[in-house]
């Protein structure tokens, strides 16, 4: 089989107990054929408009020729570097699929004025500027990220002597903004299927071109994930997508954070891809499932949280089972386009178990609005309630604030926490400057006791902020922002990179504080040093 899972404790009993129903009502067939009555009345308009990923490989096998073929043009004329700017459901698949195939791609999913400058500046392994393409990736054709990104690598190509005609691609839906402009310009363009969101589109031409261009064998992917579409397809107690949606949304009491590890799996960067998935599907009307990742020797696993249910990614999940004793975990393994079609599934399916729309994003617009107004009126920066050892502190509310010190408001924070909550870690920061800093959700995790997610910020804003604001009101928000000398204009824009990320993590922690939830900002003035001031602190 492509894909196996075993189950055991709660949800082996979730999965007795749900599947007959879901085979009863039909869903894997209905999900397959697109009858968009699954998720009820309310939500029946947009899945009558998204449900395309399930004929993805279908689709999207034409594609695969002509991929090939602008890789050998590109590589004929020189070019060998590939950068994708793509945010999301745009950027994570490719990652997975280009890092588990061992291809160079670098991912440019970040506006921290550093990140940009090293994706256009390459280094002497993967060469620069003059050896590379840009592939252009956003469904709406208007996300600020990428087209910050496009102006600037346009603006680079042209400073070097070279048409920017010759080393940008573009994927984006069809008449979107992005299109038209793109079209006129001459851009080569590659059409995704409108009705596809964005984070089901790992087999549609977001998944495949970046990946496919870089130079994975994208036609052994779809093969993958052909291979398990009947089984997902048939109503039965076998059907691995029902199975998995059960374990994931069915326990009772209902375990509404998922923690994935990945355990000798073959495939490298699975969680990242699942979380925004799961998150921004369910995590709405103040329910959903949080997913949480975490590393084989976390602190949460010693903790047997009863609101944590752990999914382990293994290269056998049989094989596993039978020489490793995980009671009560749900154990997943297959090929990587199997994983894709399955979690797809899988997650719809979810939706209807939790009686949400998994389609839409309600509230992921909210930080772009705040993000927006920022821009446009440019306040003078909040003070800090305090500064200490160069960081500067903020908070929402100022009694998280009275200890003066990191540490204090740290454990302030974490007093907001209700038995059921949440610690949401998000790094507004140069990722390539000091990569370090995920190391803190683990020492966050031991300190609060609590399952503790951490996102690079602002990608996480286009996954898992969809949850924090949509889903359970019981997180509590730790923001880490830095000052660096390092800027970068954006050509046509009013504003520069580090203007953007300032503006998106303040605009995010607005709609945070406006929807109840406490955060703290730690802002560092020289973050390679403040780094450890802040591990001391959450230790």
């Amino acid at each position: 089989m492509s894909f196996e899972i075993h189950v055991s404790g709660a949800p082996k009993e979730a999965v007795e107990r749900v599947v007959p129903t879901l085979i009863a009502d039909l869903v894997a067939s209905g999900i397959t054929s697109g009858d968009a009555s699954l998720w009820g009345p309310t939500a029946e308009a947009e899945a009558s408009k998204r449900l395309g990923w399930v004929q993805a490989v279908t689709v999207s096998r034409p594609l695969v020729a002509e991929i090939e073929a602008l890789r050998e043009d590109m590589l004929a004329r020189g070019v060998d570097r590939f950068v994708l700017a793509g945010m999301g459901g745009s950027s994570l698949a490719p990652e997975v699929i280009t890092q588990t195939s061992g291809v160079p791609l670098v991912i440019l999913d970040s506006t921290a004025p550093g990140q940009v400058l090293a994706a256009l500046d390459g280094d002497s392994e993967t060469g620069g500027l003059d050896r590379t393409a840009l592939i252009v990736s956003s469904k709406s054709g208007g996300t600020v990220e990428t087209d910050s990104a496009r102006r600037t690598f346009e603006a680079a190509f042209r400073d070097l002597g070279i048409d920017p005609v010759e080393r940008i691609v573009v994927v984006t839906d069809p008449g979107s903004p992005l299109d038209v402009s793109a079209r006129a310009a001459g851009y080569r363009v590659f059409n995704a299927d409108p009705t596809v969101g964005g984070r089901y589109s790992a087999l549609t031409a977001f998944g495949l071109v970046p990946s496919g261009l870089a130079g994975v064998d994208i036609g052994e992917l779809l093969d993958e994930a052909d291979a398990t579409l009947l089984e997902v397809a048939i109503d039965s107690p076998e059907n691995p997508a029902l199975v998995l949606a059960a374990a994931i949304a069915g326990t009772n009491p209902r375990r509404d954070k998922m923690g994935l590890i990945s355990d000798g799996t073959h495939i490298v960067g699975l969680p990242d891809w699942i979380e925004q998935l799961v998150a921004e599907s369910t995590g709405k009307q103040g329910t959903g499932i949080l997913p949480v990742v975490l590393l084989p020797v976390s602190p949460e696993l010693d903790e047997d949280l009863p609101d944590l249910q752990i999914v382990r990614l293994v290269d056998d999940a049989e094989h596993f089972h039978l020489f490793e004793r995980h009671p009560g975990e749900v154990l997943v393994s297959g090929s990587l386009g199997a994983q894709f079609v399955v979690w797809e599934y899988a997650t719809a399916i979810a939706g209807r178990l939790l009686g949400i729309d998994p389609f839409d994003q309600p509230d992921v617009e909210s930080a772009k609005i705040a993000t927006r107004g920022l821009l446009e009126a440019r306040p003078e920066p909040t003070p800090p309630a305090f500064v200490v050892d160069g960081v500067e502190v903020r908070v929402s509310d100022p009694e998280l604030a009275a200890s003066g010190t990191i540490a204090g408001v740290l454990d302030a924070l974490w007093s907001r926490l209700p038995a059921d909550g949440y610690v949401a870690v998000q790094a507004y920061v140069d990722r390539l400057a000091i990569p370090q800093l995920s190391g803190l959700r683990e020492l966050v995790a031991a300190d609060s006791g609590r399952p503790t997610t951490f996102g690079w910020g602002p990608r996480f804003l286009h996954s898992t902020g969809q949850f924090h604001k949509g889903g359970p009101a019981v997180g509590v928000f730790l923001q880490i922002t830095e000052r660096t000398d390092v800027d970068l204009e954006i050509p046509g824009l009013p504003f520069t990179f580090g203007q953007l990320i300032e503006a998106q993590a303040s605009g995010d922690a607005s709609v945070l504080a406006d929807h109840q939830r406490p955060v703290v900002t730690l802002t560092l003035t020289d973050p390679t040093v403040e780094v450890l001031a802040l591990f001391e602190a959450a230790q």
